[in-house]
């Protein structure tokens, strides 16, 4: 076994997702270059390691260590001391402050770091928040470092093992000894498969009650994932029996201790019993009784004169409502709850603006709200008057009295006398009920959204449920207006609606199709398109007007490939440009990125309108930004997001954002963006259906461009496939409106 001492002078190669890296280390007892391979997740340049391994010889790069152990250890010279801090190893410390620290503090600086960190502000320019990041940061590693070699040992690669530790901090190691199961729930990307392998290797029992318990769980969360709130019971049993490889009674029978423990319910539903995890199973029935209570209950504030009111508001607005735009507003005048759905061009802004006008007209205090920053951006300009996130109405956040969530429900209601939700075809059950918990009785709530589009990312089919329940009133909006005809993009989004082929090409309109039979053709296409046809065209900005929207990710015109090919184009690198690797994307200083993880704890900024800084926490799936800056001292990334909210990422958070020059259209609900464009290339007839490219489509304000095969659209069109989602809210709904709701 070789051993060797030395400072890393190179790390020539690194694989962030498993931390194999290829370094270059000097050796003290020879003082010689060395190269040594491994698993080295935390070595920095600059640091001075011990290894242990065997002498290799690899026909490509010749003679080098195969590294089995790797140690730190403390530097031996001032030189090596300053090298090491400055190493990136210690958040706060860059290349400037390790020189300072070293001239003061000698070859005692770690121990100071470590026992007495308040000296630290001795040195001019760290101040005391800084020396107990510096401490903080310092001790973190260290703990890290015990946490990885745990990990690792069970074949855990790097990047999950920061999620890991991240997620349960200095508990990591006794709360996966106690429970290995809680990864495939509690991590994301971390499967089962994982998780039973480092339980097996733990001692486990493949027949164990516990095992087949955990794996029952484990196909019900991964089912929500997939948009249901339950699974058939048998559904359940059969797949949860071959994800285990255990006979089906094992899980019947885990499944009975379950529902005992109240983390499963069983109830039959629609002639089989289904099984839903317990949030999902009292998110259903919350937001059921709440929707009955409101929809029933008389309206206090009623307006009298409604007719000759509406009247004089259109009069005011310079506008004229059609038939159900009027029938719309009357609704929502006279009723508890209203659904408002219709397509692109039927007018529902304009009957929103005008149900504002009324309540506003009447005394009455409205708020408005839709699921995401740039949802709520577009409907607060397009109605004059300010719109929320509906986790931002909610008010999450933190309080003594409360802890971290929601601060707002039945105990804190939302105070409004009307809510308007607009783009509710995005919200999930867990969502709506929360939301429900903050409405009081008596408080009118509109709903908006076009039923037609892809359903929320999340659990549940919330509007189609409640429209198909029956129990609350809707008003469907189907006329496009003259104005709205005279765009082939409202036009084709209801020709492809109801089954038929869009018109394309047109001159002076603004739905193209751009030929193209091959995937290498339509990459090609896609990047002359944005980089350099469409903004010679029209001025269009092809970092903030244009954004490609792709059916899949993977292939060579998917949402991966697009992302990296666009960021060698549109963000090349430069001198004094900051770039990260985080696993296997590199972020560069003014990349455009995509948060793709519900974040309710990162802290963010906005500059307020009288000048006073905004504060808040929260940061959602889907919200889109640009890369500000990069901070490798102080291990961050700044983001400023489209309504102007700056959040800071520290770099272990990294996984929570992608690049977005290209991003999957089931990405894009939500949103508007002045030109789309949509690459069509063969895929799998379960993906490629009519309400992927109806969703699609309706996200183009000013033109839509089609890239590929003429005939892919062809069979999109004709291809109604909906995946059915489990989901009994529309069945609890109409129990909750024949009084049978039990609770």
């Amino acid at each position: 076994m070789a051993e060797i001492t030395g400072i890393i002078e190179e790390i020539v190669f690194r694989n962030e997702d498993s931390g194999f890296t290829v370094i270059e280390i000097r050796d003290e007892a020879k003082d010689e270059l060395v190269t040594a391979v491994g698993l080295f997740p935390f070595a920095n340049q600059g640091e001075r390691v011990r290894l242990t391994g065997e002498w290799t010889t690899h026909p490509d790069y010749g003679h080098q260590l195969k590294m089995e152990t790797y140690m730190p250890v403390a530097p031996a010279s001032t030189v090596g001391m300053g090298n090491y801090l400055a190493s990136g190893l210690i958040k706060g410390v860059g290349a400037h402050t390790a020189k300072k620290l070293v001239e003061h503090f000698g070859m005692d600086v770690l121990d100071i770091i470590q026992f007495n960190p308040d000296r630290l502000t001795e040195v001019e320019g760290i101040g005391k928040t800084r020396a107990e990041m510096i401490a903080s940061s310092y001790s973190e590693q260290k703990e890290i470092r015990e946490v990885m070699l745990f990990l690792q040992s069970y074949g855990i690669t790097t990047t999950f093992a920061l999620k890991i530790y991240k997620l349960y901090g200095s508990n990591t190691i006794e709360l996966i000894r106690e429970n290995p199961y809680r990864l495939a729930e509690e991590v994301v990307g971390v499967g089962f498969k994982t998780a039973d392998n480092i339980a097996r290797r733990m001692g486990i029992d493949r027949n164990s009650p516990y095992r087949a318990a955990a794996g029952a769980r484990y196909v019900l969360s991964k089912s929500a994932g997939d948009g249901h709130t339950y699974l058939p019971r048998e559904e359940l049993v059969r797949q949860a029996s071959r994800l285990l490889e255990v006979d089906s009674t094992l899980v019947e029978n885990a499944l009975v201790s379950l529902a005992l423990s109240q983390s499963v319910f069983l109830e039959e539903t629609d002639g089989v019993v289904a099984a839903f995890l317990a949030p999902f199973y009292q998110a259903e029935k919350g937001a059921a009784k709440s929707l009955r209570d409101l929809s029933v209950v008389e309206i206090t504030n009623c307006i009298s004169d409604i007719e000759d009111k509406i009247d004089r508001s259109q009069k005011r607005k310079g506008i004229c409502l059609a038939g159900r735009q009027r029938d719309a507003v009357l609704e929502a005048m006279r009723n508890g709850v209203v659904v408002i759905t219709g397509g692109p061009g039927t007018g529902k802004t304009t009957t929103i603006n005008v149900i504002i006008d009324l309540f506003l007209q009447e005394g009455l205090k409205v708020e408005l709200a839709a699921p995401t920053g740039r949802a709520a951006k577009r409907l607060s300009e397009a109605v004059g008057m300010e719109a929320k996130t509906i986790h931002r109405l909610l008010e999450y956040g933190y309080s003594d009295e409360m802890g971290d969530g929601f601060q707002k429900d039945a105990g804190n209601p939302i105070k409004a006398d009307a809510i308007i939700i607009d783009e509710m075809s995005m919200v999930d059950i867990l969502l709506l009920n929360n939301l429900m918990k903050a409405i009081l009785p008596g408080t009118r709530l509109i709903m908006v959204g076009d039923v037609d589009q892809l359903p929320s990312v999340g659990p549940g089919n919330v509007l189609h449920d409640i429209i198909q329940s029956g129990i609350v009133h809707v008003v469907k909006l189907n006329e496009i207006f003259r104005q709205a005809r005279e765009s082939m993009i409202i036009v084709n989004a209801h020709r492809i609606n109801n089954g038929e082929l869009p018109l394309m090409n047109a001159r002076e309109k603004d739905f193209f199709l751009v030929r193209r039979n091959t995937a290498e053709e339509t990459l090609h296409t896609l990047v002359d398109l944005i980089s350099r046809r469409l903004p010679n065209f029209n001025g269009y900005d092809p970092l903030r007007d244009i954004q490609i929207l792709a059916p899949m990710r993977k292939g060579l015109v998917g949402v991966n490939q697009l992302n990296m090919e666009l960021q060698a184009v549109l963000n090349p690198p430069a001198p004094g440009k900051k770039e990260k690797v985080s696993r296997e994307t590199l972020i560069r200083q003014g990349d455009k990125v995509m948060q793709i993880k519900n974040n309710y704890q990162l802290i963010w900024e906005k500059a307020g309108e009288d000048g006073d800084a905004q504060k808040g926490e929260g940061v959602f799936n889907g919200d889109m930004g640009f890369v500000q800056d990069i901070d490798n001292e102080e291990q961050t990334v700044t983001v400023l997001f489209d309504d102007d909210r700056i959040a800071v990422y520290d770099f272990t958070q990294l996984d929570e954002l992608e690049l977005a020059y290209a991003i999957s259209i089931h990405k894009s609900q939500g949103s508007e963006f002045p030109v789309v464009i949509i690459p069509l290339m063969q895929g799998p007839p379960m993906l490629m259906t009519r309400n992927l490219l109806y969703t699609a489509v309706t996200r183009a304000k000013e033109l839509v461009v089609v890239v590929g095969r003429e005939r892919v659209i062809a069979e999109m069109v004709a291809n109604n496939h909906i995946a059915k989602r489990y989901s009994n809210l529309c069945k609890r709904l109409q129990q909750a409106a024949m009084g049978l709701f039990v609770q």
